[in-house]
């Protein structure tokens, strides 16, 4: 089985509106040899990827796809499902694929959903390992390869922060770009974006995270604003730090002042002993040791957003019980790590408790008259952590006057999105009440413990930090005109561009012409392609693009923007477009072209030529309104498409002429024939944009090809 190509769509392409991987698979004598000539081919699949039994395959119900393999299929189509099965054991879940043979015998393009591209080539690539160890009855290191895929995608894909942002963000209809191999993305185009950094926005102020990062500097700012803190002082040495406890009051917590996740935190400290060795532990997590006053109570985490209380979580302490039998790190083990809410990776609610990687918690068992190796009492309860365990969702617990605290706490520091540490006994009473206060105010906070508590109800997380970026009605976008077609597609390019230019806007124009800002180009050569596209997405003065795609581009690379507001097909001719990609008919051709339209927005307008029969064919599959253009007014399509009252750019008398049903406009009179369907195009593209008449006119009028 040998890969002959790998085509990474990362766009709306011919299979899907999502970017795809693309293989074109020769499965040479395996296309003699379907699945159920291979003796034991079955049984081995199954064995080895029993969750393949999920997929319905054709058949349309659970088992379908093995139901195929068992009666026979080719080795392309199983590569295809297998490919998917080990994305979704990798963590990187995928639902779509495709497989379908060429016209040379033995050849298949095989595709599927791509959220990752270097994940997908290596699950593509592990799939044909395991499926030619299946046929050959060789050994196959299932779990190894499904632990190097989860590492694999763990390392290149998206945070769970990051991605609950983004996953509303598509709910909303809102693009999203990822900008960099990290958690850097990118929402809505051109002057319309906006940016995120797992929970930090392009609003998240850098002084405020300067703030945040300094504990003793949040605590004196909240203090003076009446938001209760427990007393406490920066320390530089153990004696200082047991000199402060004494001034304080034990108990007293040890901490780092720039630390993060109760790293290094040691709690409800009462000897000198405890306290000085909770200094070591602390200074090996921050650059500075604090000494606060110990708050009974549980330790909470409150999520404000744009001022807001938007969530809450509980913590809890972690104990395990003597069984007479077993060390302490054994039961931690045995008691503790077992919980299926427990996993080293961000999508566990509860972290793995590691002894080696905690030496909080050494010292907290050390303070009971323990060490790890000890064996407790038959039904000894033995503290093994104070926090780290703030998961528990109760955010319709949360006390008015506590909502109202944390959300001033953000705004004295000045974060947009704030993770605000409480310690309270009961957070549905005011903090005053029981001498609860607030001990950290953090930029950047982790929201895997709203999106997946170990109790309670998950809470939107991600949809409010979106809504604090864009309020209802926002969508982020900017006008996009995407262009196709087997010719003239570079003239109506410029001619677009020239008028959205007329109209005040600043355009990015992607040609075969070159690349351009604003009138200016910047790159020469043929820049109808991929990679300039994107770069008037990602430009931040962008107030419209206009973008030229040809099917090679369709085919090669997938569009460059998920929708756009204005599509336009100018015209087929197959011929053209044969001898690549194995396209090689008609029907193929207008496939690979209405690409252009399907990613029409349900506002948006389809462009398209009246004149062509395979582009009038196109008409039923987009989502927004379609308005024809043609030099032929009396054409079947476009007499039926004005008597149901809809919009046509025609030529009539030799005139430019904007027709909705049996109202005309004419703008001016065309000269000569040739270009004179790119013009109409043109011009409807602008009508479509909501561009005046008057400015149709002279842009066109006075524009140089």
């Amino acid at each position: 089985m040998e890969f002959l190509k790998l085509l990474s769509l990362r766009g709306p392409n011919i299979w899907t509106y999502r970017p795809a991987l693309e293989a074109w698979v020769d499965i040479g004598a395996l296309e003699d040899s379907p699945s159920n000539t291979i003796p034991g081919f079955y049984e081995r699949l199954l064995a080895w990827l029993p969750s393949l039994i999920e997929h319905h395959c054709g058949v349309g119900e659970r088992g379908g796809f093995m139901q195929r393999v068992r009666e026979g299929t080719w080795a392309g189509h199983i590569l295809e499902h297998v490919t998917l099965e080990l994305q979704n054991l990798a963590g990187m879940q995928s639902g779509f694929g495709k497989a379908r043979s060429t016209s040379v015998r033995g050849v298949y393009k095989v595709v599927v959903r791509s959220r990752d591209e270097e994940v997908s080539r290596a699950c593509l690539n592990a799939a044909r390992d395991l499926i030619m160890a299946a046929i050959e009855d060789r050994p196959f290191d299932v779990t190894g390869t499904i632990a190097r895929l989860r590492d694999l995608a763990d390392s290149l894909c998206i945070g769970p922060s990051t991605a609950c942002i983004v996953d509303a963000a598509t709910e909303r209809g809102i693009p999203s770009i990822r900008l960099t191999d990290g958690n850097l993305m990118q929402l809505g185009y051109g002057v319309r974006q906006r940016r995120i950094w797992t929970a930090e926005t392009d609003q998240t102020s850098a002084i405020a995270e300067g703030i945040a990062s300094d504990k003793d500097l949040t605590k004196n700012l909240l203090q003076s604003c009446g938001v209760p803190v427990p007393e406490g002082r920066v320390v530089d040495s153990p004696e200082d730090a047991w000199e402060a406890a004494e001034d304080i009051g034990v108990p007293v917590v040890v901490k780092p002042s720039d630390g993060n996740h109760g790293r290094g935190v040691s709690a409800e400290l009462m000897t000198r002993e405890e306290v000085e060795a909770a200094y070591g532990v602390a200074l090996n997590e921050g650059s500075e040791v604090m000494v606060e006053r110990f708050v009974r109570g549980n330790e909470h985490r409150l999520l404000v957003v744009a001022g807001r209380l938007v969530a809450a979580v509980r913590g809890e302490s972690a104990s395990v019980v003597g069984d007479g039998r077993s060390s302490i790190a054994e039961l931690i083990d045995a008691q503790l790590n077992t919980d299926p809410r427990r996993g080293a990776t961000e999508d566990f609610p509860l972290d793995v408790i590691i002894l080696d990687k905690e030496p909080a918690i050494a010292l907290e068992i050390l303070r009971q008259g323990f060490t790890p190796d000890s064996i407790p009492p038959l039904g000894k309860s033995v503290m093994v952590q104070r926090n780290g365990n703030v998961a528990f969702d109760v955010t319709d617990l949360v006390h008015p006057d506590v909502a109202a605290t944390v959300s001033l706490a953000a705004r004295i520091v000045g974060l947009d999105v704030a993770g605000i540490d409480l310690v309270a006994e009961d957070i549905s009473r005011p903090l005053e009440e029981q001498r609860g206060a607030i001990v950290e105010v953090n930029a950047g906070p982790g929201l895997l413990m709203h999106l997946k508590p170990a109790s309670g109800e998950p809470r939107p997380v991600g949809m409010a930090i979106l809504e604090s970026l864009f309020p209802p009605g926002e969508s982020g976008r900017i006008p996009v005109v995407g262009i196709t077609g087997s010719s003239g597609t570079n003239l109506v390019a410029r001619i677009v561009a020239r008028l959205l230019h007329l109209s005040g806007k600043r355009v990015g124009l992607a040609c075969s012409d070159g690349l351009f800002h604003d009138q200016r180009l910047v790159e020469t050569g043929n820049r109808a392609n991929w990679t300039a596209a994107r770069k008037l997405l990602l430009n931040r003065i962008g107030e419209a693009a206009v973008i030229e795609n040809g099917s090679d581009v369709i085919l090669g690379e997938g569009l460059a923007y998920d929708r756009c507001q204005v599509g336009v097909v100018t015209g087929i001719d197959p011929a053209l477009h044969f001898g690549k990609f194995y396209i090689e008919t008609p029907e193929q051709v207008f496939n690979v072209l209405r690409t252009q339209v399907d990613v029409v927005l349900p506002e948006g307008v389809a462009v398209l030529n009246g004149n062509d029969s395979l582009v009038v064919d196109m008409a039923p599959l987009c989502d927004g309104e379609v308005m024809f253009f043609s030099t032929e007014p009396e054409a079947p399509a476009i007499v039926e498409h004005l008597s149901q009252g809809k919009r046509a750019v025609i030529r009539r008398d030799n005139f430019l002429v904007l027709a909705t049903g049996d109202q005309e406009i004419r703008l001016f009179e065309l000269a000569g024939n040739a270009q004179i369907e790119n013009v109409l195009a043109a011009a409807g593209v602008a009508w479509a944009l909501d561009l005046s008449p008057d400015l149709i006119r002279a842009g066109i009028e006075s524009f140089e090809a």
